[in-house]
Parts: structure tokens; C-alpha cells; sequence
């Protein structure tokens, strides 16, 4: 991969804002269509800027993990169609936001991680990842997405995008100076769906991640990849093995993702410092 001195950000658009969790095969095709248009806007403004982006799998590819246990772990003797199932679920929705990028004449390419993925109970382990600096090189977007994945230990695992992002993060020169993610609208000090006094906390630090971590709860629907807690470990995890990198928390109201991808203040998120910076 070709040193570059254009900072490099990973943008996840979270599975519970571009579908329907609740349903099945549910895309929410409008807010796809408005999140790539902020994201074209900010592109033109800024053509020599690096993008890769994920996406999660929402009510596509976690319906069928849930259902047939991929997660989980399948033997050799199960049937096996859930873990294709699951695949090729994740593969649709993958066409349908690339397919948006390209129509707002974004240049994304779509690489399925399934493809070159192993892992060990449940853990990523190996991923063939030249593709993606071949493709940053080119001034292209690679379009990564949550995905199934062989298990050495317990034959079948799902790997969130968040998992794959840690491991271009901690095993590859792919680094990012930012990592988006647009999901939940902030980090609260309790669960703001059973507590309405609950309020957001706009930074986390060494001073309070232990706090934090103490009050993240789980996904509110059906979620075969951790939850909130998990992704808040590992992202604090990332922030503290490469000095200077910021994770946004942010939600998909209007203005939010641009404002992030310039570094600007959010009006509304929660961002995610280390101790020290570059």
C-alpha cells in the first residue's frame, strides 16, 4: 500500500439505520439514499480524502444468523444453509447501498469479507486485506460489510464490520485518523429507552470509560454481534492502540455524518478519545 498523507476514515452505517431490525429483508431505501447524498456532498467538497465504509447486515443478515444459530457455531453435520442464507443476505443489502454510491457517482466497490475470513472461536484470525489497500490506492471506496466466516474451532462465526475494522486498525497499515460510526444517537449515562432522564455523554476519556462501560446496555432488537457494550470495548481497545485516532458515535439526523467526516463538532454524539494524540 502506497504511503499517503491524505488521512484515511472508516464510516460504518449501522444495520438498525439503514433496515428495519424487527422485520425481514427491511431496507430503509430513503435513508440509504440520504446518508450516500451528505456523503457525495462532502466527497465533491474534498475529492482527495480516503473513504473505506461499512455497513451492517440489520434485518438482512442477522434474521438468518438468529434463526439457524451461525453465531453460534455449526458442526459439520448441521445443515448449512443458514450459514449460506446468511451470506447472501448480507450480499443484497451490500448491492443495494453500493448500488446507491454509484448512482451518486461515488466510486465504491464492493469486496465481500467472507470470501478470504477464518476465525477461531468466534474470534477474526486471518483476512486477505490487499484488495482493500489496492483499492484506497486507486481513490476508490471499498464497501466492507458484516459477514459470515469459517470457525476452526466452532465451524461458523459472524464477524461485525466493527470486528473487521479492528483488525484492519491493529494488523494492517490500513489505519484510519477517524472512524465514524452511525448508529445509536449518542452514548447515555443510563439506557435512555427505560430512563428518560438519561443524557448523553459527549466524550469519553480515560477519566470515564470505566463509567461508561458500567452503563452500556444491549441492542433493543435482534443484534448476533454483541450489542453496544461489545462495540464500546472494542473501540475503546482501538483508540488506545493508535494515539490520535477519534471514534464518533453519532446518530443519522441530517448534517451529523458531514459534520464528523471534516472533524467538525457534532451536535449530538459521543467521541471517543484516547489519552494522547500524534
Amino acid at each position: 500500500m502506497l504511503v499517503h498523507a491524505n488521512p484515511l476514515t472508516f464510516i460504518k452505517l449501522g444495520g438498525s439505520v439503514i433496515t428495519d431490525k424487527r422485520g425481514q429483508e427491511a431496507p430503509d431505501l430513503p435513508m440509504i439514499q440520504r446518508l450516500v447524498t451528505e456523503l457525495r456532498t462532502v466527497w465533491q467538497t474534498a475529492p482527495d480524502q480516503r473513504l473505506l465504509l461499512g455497513h451492517g447486515s440489520g434485518s438482512f443478515g442477522h434474521f438468518y444468523a438468529a434463526r439457524y444459530g451461525v453465531h453460534r457455531g455449526l458442526a459439520p453435520t448441521d445443515d448449512w444453509i443458514g450459514f449460506a442464507q446468511t451470506s447472501g443476505a448480507a450480499l443484497r443489502l451490500n448491492r443495494m447501498v453500493v448500488d446507491a454510491l454509484l448512482a451518486a457517482d461515488l466510486p465504491a466497490l464492493a469486496l465481500q469479507p467472507s470470501a478470504s475470513l477464518q476465525s477461531s472461536a468466534g474470534e477474526l484470525t486471518m483476512w486477505q486485506t490487499s484488495t482493500i489497500g489496492q483499492a484506497l490506492d486507486h481513490g476508490l471506496i471499498p464497501v466492507i460489510h458484516g459477514d459470515v466466516a469459517f470457525d476452526t474451532l466452532q465451524g461458523s462465526a459472524i464477524i461485525s464490520t466493527e470486528a473487521l475494522f479492528a483488525y484492519l486498525v491493529l494488523h494492517t497499515d490500513i489505519c484510519p485518523t477517524r472512524i465514524i460510526l452511525v448508529g445509536e444517537a449518542a452514548l447515555y449515562t443510563a439506557d435512555p429507552h427505560a430512563h428518560p432522564m438519561a443524557e448523553p455523554i459527549p466524550l469519553i476519556t480515560p477519566a470515564n470509560i470505566e463509567q461508561v462501560l458500567c452503563g452500556a446496555g444491549a441492542s433493543h432488537a435482534v443484534d448476533v454481534t454483541g450489542g453496544m457494550y461489545s462495540k464500546l470495548q472494542l473501540m475503546w481497545r482501538l483508540v488506545q492502540a493508535r494515539p490520535g485516532l477519534e471514534v464518533y458515535l453519532i446518530g443519522p439526523t441530517p448534517g451529523l455524518l458531514a459534520a464528523a467526516l471534516q472533524g467538525h463538532p457534532v451536535s449530538l454524539g459521543t467521541i471517543i478519545r484516547g489519552q494522547h494524540a500524534c
